[in-house]
C-alpha cells in the first residue's frame, strides 16, 4: 500500500526541473502560494506582484517555487506561461484547501492553493519554508459559525515553516493564537514581541519568541524536526512601518466590511476574498498597496531563512 501511495504522489506531483535540481543539491527553495495570483488582486497587478515576489526570493539567494494545480497536477515551480494563465483566469479557478485536493486532481481541474494546500504540496516536494501574506485563523463569529481555517490544522501537522505578517486582521487573533498554542505550533516574532495584524505591526497580542536573525530561526526549525516534533511554525514578520495602516482606521473599515458580509450571507471560502476586496475598496486601494508590500517583505525574509536552513542542514 505504501508503494502505491508513493507512486500516486509521483504521478500527480510535477516539480520544475530547476526546483528539483536545487532540492537534490541542497540549495535554498522557498514555496509560494497561488491564491495571491487568482484571488488576491486584479489582473495585471496579480501577475506583476507574483513575478516581483519571485524576483525578491531570487535576489535574496533562494529559488522561488510558486505552487498551483493545473490540469489535475500538483505543480511545484510554475512557468511564466502558467502564471499568466492563472492570472488571467483567476476568477474561474477554484480556491483549493486540503479537503478539495482529491477532487481537483481526480477531475483534472485547475486550482489556486491556499496556505494549507501550499504547505501540503511543499512538504511532498521536501520544501521546508513558505512565504505568504497572512495565515487564516479563528473567525470573529466563531460562536455562531464554528469557522476555523484549515491553515491552523495544517500548521499543527505539516513540517513547513510559514513566514507571514501574522494572522489576517479580519480574524480573531487572540483565539487563533490560543488554538496554535493548544496544537503545539510555535509563533516566532521576527525582531518583535508583538503579533502583527497584517496591515498593522501590533495586534495587541504577544508572540512566543522574539528572534532577530534568520540563522537562529533556521536552527529552531532544524531542532524541532530533528526531535520528530511534527508540524510547522509561524514566523510573524511585521509589515514595514512606512506601509502600515493606522489601527483605528483599518479596524473601522474591517467592521463595516464584516457587517456587509453578514448582510449578504457570504460564508466559507468566499469570505476572505470578499473582505479583502471590500477593505481595498473602502480604503481606496491603500490596503492593497500595504498587502503587496508585506508580501514582498515576507518573501525576502523567507529566502534568508531558507539560505540559513540549507547551510546548517
Amino acid at each position: 500500500m505504501k508503494n502505491m501511495h508513493n507512486n500516486l504522489i509521483l504521478k500527480n506531483l510535477v516539480i520544475n526541473p530547476d526546483i528539483q535540481s536545487a532540492l537534490i543539491n541542497n540549495m535554498p527553495v522557498v514555496a509560494l502560494e497561488s491564491t495571491i495570483i487568482c484571488h488576491g488582486m486584479p489582473y495585471p497587478q496579480n501577475i506583476e506582484t507574483a513575478k516581483e515576489v519571485e524576483k525578491i526570493v531570487t535576489d535574496n539567494g533562494a529559488i522561488p517555487a510558486t505552487i498551483a494545480i493545473i490540469n489535475g497536477r500538483l505543480k511545484v515551480g510554475l512557468t511564466s506561461d502558467e502564471m499568466e494563465y492563472l492570472a488571467i483566469n483567476g476568477g474561474e479557478i477554484q480556491k483549493v484547501s486540503r479537503r478539495d485536493l482529491p477532487f481537483i486532481l481526480s477531475q483534472e481541474k485547475d486550482g489556486a492553493t491556499t496556505v494549507a494546500a501550499t504547505m501540503i504540496i511543499a512538504a511532498m516536494a521536501k520544501i521546508n519554508i513558505f512565504a505568504t501574506g497572512g495565515i487564516g485563523g479563528v473567525h470573529r463569529d466563531i460562536n455562531e459559525s464554528l469557522d476555523i481555517s484549515a491553515d491552523l490544522q495544517e500548521l499543527a501537522k505539516t513540517n513547513v515553516a510559514v513566514v507571514c505578517s501574522g494572522v489576517k486582521s479580519i480574524l480573531d487573533i487572540p483565539r487563533t493564537l490560543e488554538y496554535l498554542e493548544t496544537h503545539g505550533v510555535p509563533v516566532i516574532g521576527y525582531r518583535t514581541n508583538n503579533m502583527p495584524a497584517f496591515y498593522t505591526t501590533d495586534s495587541g497580542s504577544s508572540v512566543d519568541y522574539n528572534i532577530g536573525s534568520s540563522r537562529e530561526i533556521a536552527k529552531a526549525m532544524k531542532m524541532k524536526w530533528d526531535m520528530n516534533f511534527n508540524g510547522g511554525m509561524v514566523i510573524a514578520n511585521p509589515i514595514p512601518e512606512k506601509y502600515s495602516l493606522p489601527a483605528e482606521e483599518i479596524s473601522s473599515v474591517i467592521n463595516l466590511a464584516l457587517d456587509e458580509m453578514k448582510k449578504r450571507k457570504i460564508i466559507g471560502k468566499k469570505t476572505t476574498p470578499f473582505l479583502l476586496s471590500k477593505i481595498a475598496e473602502k480604503t481606496e486601494g491603500k490596503s492593497l498597496a500595504s498587502n503587496i508590500q508585506l508580501i514582498f517583505n515576507n518573501a525576502a525574509l523567507a529566502a534568508k531563512i531558507a539560505v540559513s536552513f540549507t547551510q546548517i542542514k
